[in-house]
């Protein structure tokens, strides 16, 4: 039977209970701790234990892999070594590399500079001889053969006293030698003597044997380059008597065909012989005009060609240059042939030894001065040289003036240069054109004048200004030429060439209208970079060409005649140009740019499209020279 219990006791009784499990968890819980705490202790016990007894093992690795360091830094030291061997010898062939290059350009630079030189010499003695009266001419070439022969004296009379003095110091030592032997009273014995005969004997015929092998082997040498020589002026006999039954046939043939090979025959052959004449024993002086002579005579065989292989006919000013260069071929070829049936190894090494009474050295001066006369430029550029002046243009109407009006003209031109007499010395006729000689006298010196009888234009005005420095710049020059062009009444004049020769401005001017330059209406103008005035004038070219001429339209645009050019040609600028080709004007795109080392002007048909004309630029002691 259950027990009934009242609810205030029920309440105490369960009171009581909930007590006694709170004190029951509390303890337990209070043992935990302890408990963790005993075993945080054995864990670090273990650890502790663990940690202590891989000591050993620690300090064993510690001892392989110093071993292992040691052989690695070993390994690491040999191939550091190596590799600084290898890039050692990389270096070594590196810098032999760059020293035969540097060697190379220094050659190449040398070769290049030695050629301009020449060329400097060749246009020097051109400029010389066009200006030299017969009379000059001859006392020129006596005062030169004097001075080299007194220059040869004294190079003689040098070589004598020096030998003098050799052979005196010789003596001296000898006496010496041979006081000191006095001063010793041994004498030799028999045998001795004997020996030192026997010596000298066999001393005295090993150096004869020397001396003779020495001679003849000299001797060979000269032998051997003279007839070489001689071999290349016989190659240039056979290549002129060749030119000149070419240029004989090209002045009766009418068939394009025969044409084509002939002057194909003839610009070759002009090659061969530029190249025989360079390797010739004599003064460059003596062949430059015949250089000259045949270097052009291959560049107008080209134009001729060119032209008939377009089927156009030859000009009436082509045929009378192929009658020119016949003529000038045919002298050439009589004294060359004289040459090569008088001319032996004994005339050869002569001229090889500079002799002037040489045959070689008198045969080519024959040529130099008596056959080939080349005209004076004052500076080159694009068609300098090239354009052909048939008539005046533009002055035939205009009034003839009297040579009283020209002095006054002249005097009204050259205000500015202190001018204190005008004087008119005569008339003269250049290229059909009619001109009056003026003198012009300076406070500074004398300066002479061409004024056209029709209309008094400057044609050519020359003055000498001694200009020793370089006070201004070439676009100062330029500004400078073009206000004397236009006190001169030349308008519409565009700069197209500059180049500078010391402290001379030598500048090419062309009539320029619409954007189009007009290389036919060329003037060439020089200027003192000292003073700033203007010395020297050529305005033939302009004179004879100018005219009113109908507006030049293009057919193919820029970009179209660009597409035509090789891909490795760099452009570097472009503008439409009238250009003389053939004896006509054409319309072409003037393309200006660089290929490797070279400067290049290239011009594109602006009706056709086609590659006309290819100029390249040349740089020369006078500056930059267009060929």
């Amino acid at each position: 039977m259950k027990k009934e219990v009242s609810s205030g006791a029920e309440k105490a009784e369960k009171l009581t209970r909930t007590k006694t499990a709170d004190t029951a968890k509390k303890a337990q819980s209070a043992k935990k701790p302890a408990v963790k705490k005993v075993e945080a202790q054995k864990k670090t016990v273990k650890k502790t234990e663990k940690t202590v007894k891989p000591v050993k093992k620690v300090k064993k690795e510690k001892k392989i892999s110093e071993k292992k360091l040691a052989k690695k830094k070993l390994h690491e030291e040999k191939k550091l070594q190596a590799a600084k061997i290898r890039a050692e010898k990389k270096q070594k062939r590196l810098e032999k590399k760059l020293e035969h290059k540097q060697k190379r350009l220094d050659r190449i630079a040398s070769f290049k500079e030695k050629r301009a030189e020449r060329r400097e010499k060749r246009r020097e003695r051109k400029d010389m001889l066009k200006h030299e009266t017969k009379e000059a001419r001859l006392k020129r070439i006596a005062e030169e053969k004097h001075a080299k022969t007194e220059a040869r004296i004294a190079k003689r009379q040098a070589a004598a006293a020096e030998r003098q003095a050799r052979r005196e110091h010789r003596l001296k030592v000898r006496a010496e030698k041979r006081a000191d032997r006095e001063q010793k009273s041994k004498t030799p014995g028999f045998g001795g003597w004997l020996a030192a005969v026997i010596s000298l004997g066999v001393v005295t015929l090993a150096l004869g044997s020397m001396l003779t092998f020495g001679w003849m082997n000299m001797d060979g040498m000269q032998a051997d380059m003279a007839s070489v020589h001689t071999q290349s002026v016989y190659e240039l006999n056979s290549v002129v008597d060749n030119l000149d039954a070419n240029l004989s046939k090209a002045r009766v043939t009418n068939s394009a065909n025969e044409q084509v090979k002939i002057l194909t025959d003839i610009a070759i052959e002009s090659e061969i012989a530029e190249t025989i004449l360079e390797r010739l024993p004599v003064d460059t002086q003596l062949t430059q005009n015949m250089t000259s002579f045949v270097n052009k005579m291959g560049d107008s065989a080209q134009s001729m060609l060119y032209a008939v292989a377009r089927g156009k006919k030859l000009t009436e000013s082509q045929k009378a240059s192929l009658e020119y260069m016949y003529d000038v071929n045919l002298e050439m070829k009589r004294i060359i042939n004289d040459l090569v049936s008088c001319c032996g190894e004994k005339e050869m090494i002569q001229a090889m030894k500079g002799k002037e009474d040489s045959l070689m050295v008198k045969s080519f001066g024959d040529i130099q001065n008596n056959t080939i006369e080349t005209p004076k430029e004052i500076n080159d550029g694009p068609f300098s040289d090239s354009i052909k002046k048939v008539s005046a243009k533009n002055i035939e109407a205009l009034e003839e003036i009297s040579a009283t009006r020209a002095e006054e003209l002249a005097g009204e031109y050259f205000k500015d240069y202190n001018v204190t007499d005008v004087r008119c010395t005569g008339e003269t006729v250049a290229e059909q054109l009619e001109c009056f000689n003026i003198l012009i006298s300076t406070g500074d010196g004398e300066m002479m004048a061409q004024l056209s009888k029709k209309g008094g234009k400057v044609v050519m005005f020359d003055s000498y200004k001694d200009c020793s420095d370089k006070n201004f710049s070439v676009d100062r020059c330029v500004d400078i030429a073009t206000d004397f062009l236009n006190a001169l009444g030349f308008d519409g004049m565009k700069a197209v060439w500059t180049s500078e020769n010391g402290t001379t401005c030598n500048l090419n001017f062309a009539y320029e209208a619409n954007g189009v330059i007009y290389y036919p209406d060329m003037i060439k103008v020089k200027v003192c970079e000292e003073r700033g005035i203007v010395t020297g004038m050529e305005g033939l070219s302009y004179v004879l060409n100018h005219t009113e001429r109908r507006a030049n339209s293009a057919e193919i645009s820029e970009s179209e005649a660009r597409a035509n050019l090789n891909s490795v040609f760099e452009e570097e600028g472009a503008r439409l140009a009238v250009i003389p080709l053939d004896g006509e004007e054409v319309l072409a795109y003037e393309f200006f740019g660089s290929y490797g080392d070279n400067t290049y002007y290239i011009y594109v048909d602006a009706k056709t499209g086609d590659e006309v004309q290819v100029l390249t630029v040349v740089g020369t002691a006078q500056g930059r020279a267009l060929l």
